[in-house]
């Protein structure tokens, strides 16, 4: 990974070369990307699935094709278990909407943590109001670490969604033990992995949660374009989030039968460019080492760190601020 591979840092403001800091709200794209969403548009535009002539064929085969990256990307078991979305948002709304319709119930519990994006936080809402159910919240210390205690866990908690990393302190949790907690109670976690993607390896056999959300524009790809990850069992027990065409295998006016997965939850005509370049990401992604991008992450988390330090008004709160070494829920880097 170099500058060159980003045209936009090519960019000069006020005669300045552009220095773009904002990777946590959205990554800039490299060619790669750039180049795979025109290919499509030159050469490939076509709905999918739903025709068998030339181009709806070509079109098809490449948006199946970016399923399969992805689910090679985090180890998913199946490609249907991987749900193309519009992001992480779309991801935690459709859980909160489908699984919270199917399994929470009045006095039920929602876990969640306190440094969760406004995305894990408002569908669970929405569904603990729809529902009559309540939100509980892992809280955090002045360290803006999770302070995690199974207690939380009671027989009335029904789902718990936590963040894989901060977008806000960069703190990567331990979801692993959560999970394994949770998973002592059969409770299952949804785990928004929005900020992980460009930054550590991500395999969902290996954490061994239930969900896991993505966001293309958080690891070089397009926006409009997501992931849901779901185990099997789970994506077949809730319902659909959306209706329309494609997830549906037979109709009437009173009743449907909906497709297989993954098209039961991919209603209507999807983001077909987009998801072949969220393709075009992983395959960008998967030609970095990522040790050395986190050598590199904590060589410029040093060097900001210490010149912010030299500022009287700014006050450290996480460990990493002094000599400490790394532990397993401090940051990559500083967001």
């Amino acid at each position: 990974m170099n500058s060159q591979d980003f045209p936009i840092l090519t960019t000069k403001i006020n005669n300045h070369s552009l220095v773009y800091l904002d990777n946590a709200a959205t990554t800039q794209k490299p060619q790669c990307v750039i180049d795979a969403i025109t290919d499509f548009y030159l050469h490939k535009n076509s709905n999918i699935h739903r025709a068998v002539h030339y181009l709806s064929e070509v079109a098809t085969e490449a948006y199946e094709d970016a399923r399969m990256k992805v689910q090679k990307f985090i180890n998913a078991a199946n490609s249907k278990e991987c749900i193309f979305v519009r992001g992480t948002t779309e991801a935690v709304n459709l859980v909160a909407y489908s699984f919270g319709d199917k399994f929470i119930g009045k006095g039920d519990e929602i876990l969640i943590s306190a440094l969760e994006h406004h995305s894990n936080i408002i569908p669970w809402q929405l569904a603990a109001k729809r529902h009559q159910a309540t939100i509980k919240v892992i809280p955090m210390n002045t360290a803006g670490e999770l302070e995690f205690d199974a207690k939380l866990l009671t027989n009335k908690t029904k789902i718990v969604a936590i963040n894989h990393i901060s977008n806000s302190l960069g703190t990567i949790n331990n979801i692993k033990e959560i999970i394994q907690a949770a998973h002592a109670k059969n409770i299952p976690v949804l785990v928004d992995g929005a900020q992980a993607a460009s930054h550590i390896k991500i395999d969902v056999q290996d954490l061994d949660c239930d969900f896991y959300t993505l966001s293309g524009h958080k690891m070089y790809g397009p926006t409009g374009i997501g992931v849901l990850y779901g185990k099997e069992h789970w994506l077949e027990k809730i319902p659909p989030f959306n209706g329309g065409g494609e997830m549906i295998l037979q109709v009437t006016y009173q009743d449907a039968i909906y497709n297989e997965l993954p098209y039961k939850f991919e209603a209507g005509t999807q983001s077909i460019a987009e998801a072949i370049g969220l393709g075009a990401a992983i395959d960008y992604l998967n030609t970095i080492d990522y040790q050395t991008l986190q050598n590199h992450e904590q060589k410029l988390l040093a060097y900001a760190m210490e010149k912010l330090s030299t500022i009287n008004a700014i006050k450290a709160l996480h460990p990493w601020a002094s000599q400490s070494p790394q532990r397993d829920n401090t940051p990559l880097c500083m967001h």
